[in-house]
């Protein structure tokens, strides 16, 4: 799995089912006047527990986690994986609550129910559970949450296109000579006296220069980068983790480099992080 391709809602979502995951190991009921140390069952005792609330909460963050790697997400009823990991996690804290207010469920025990509550694990597994389900369904409307949980490394600095090296071409300090400059005061020109300095020529007004300068990106989730000729297929995605290079810019859209040397329109461009 690549890290960097986790958001700030995966981190959260991956947190609450480790916090799950503990307080499956602790009292699952509180009764009182029993001492501190009465071996209680915990959440692996009861198996309405164990299925709707502790594996449905897990196998919901690990879904919504690995949909976030892979560039085709597989269907599940008409829904992606994501979407179904977001289900689970819902249907997890919507159990974990029915079993806070009623921990023995049908049970009845008399007089002695009324001193059996929910337990320190059981209300640790409800706090897990609403985190996790509202991370999952935050996520992909919060921009705050799909900012990268790894930051990405700082790009080297780009060189403007059509830049030359200091030195001229040849030996190591040749200064290029520049258009125009004749050396060692010019040639006379044919019908000028000897010894006289040619005019320069005049030169053709210069446009201005574009405003916008190359600069390095890396974008939040994976997103498709487009040909320039306007073909609604993509021609490579763009990863998040990986810094890019945009080299032009057409109204809202950019026109980004791969690392590979391919270049296409970025259509997306909501969330990104310069360099």
């Amino acid at each position: 799995m690549n890290i960097r391709s986790l958001t700030r809602g995966d981190g959260v979502v991956i947190g609450a089912a480790v916090l799950l995951f503990i307080a499956s190991f602790l009292d699952l009921y509180s009764v009182d006047g029993v001492s501190d140390d009465a071996d209680l069952p915990s959440a692996w005792a009861s198996g309405p527990v164990v299925m709707g609330v502790v594996l449905a909460g897990i196998i919901g963050a690990a879904l919504v986690v690995v949909s976030r790697n892979l560039s085709q997400l597989p269907k599940v009823a008409g829904l992606d994986l994501g979407q179904v990991g977001t289900a689970f996690t819902v249907f997890a804290a919507w159990s974990a609550l029915g079993n806070v207010f009623d921990p023995l469920s049908a049970a009845d025990y008399g007089s002695s129910s009324d001193t059996v509550s929910a337990g320190v694990g059981l209300i640790l597994a409800l706090v897990a559970t609403l985190v996790m389900a509202a991370a999952a369904v935050a996520t992909p409307l919060v921009p705050a949450l799909q900012a990268g949980l790894v930051p990405a490394p700082k790009p080297p600095q780009p060189q403007p296109y059509g830049a030359q090296p200091p030195g001229g071409y040849g030996y190591p300090g040749a200064q290029p000579q520049q258009q125009g400059q004749q050396p060692y005061g010019g040639q006379p020109q044919p019908g000028q006296p000897f010894g006289a300095q040619p005019q320069p020529q005049a030169q053709a007004p210069q446009p201005p220069a574009a405003e916008f300068s190359p600069f390095w990106f890396a974008v939040p989730v994976p997103r498709p980068l487009f040909a320039e000729d306007g073909s609604p297929t993509p021609i490579a995605e763009l990863a998040p983790g990986t810094w890019y290079l945009a080299v032009e810019q057409r109204g809202p859209a950019l026109v980004a480099q791969t690392q590979d040397g391919r270049r296409g329109v970025l259509q997306d461009t909501s969330g990104i992080q310069r360099g």
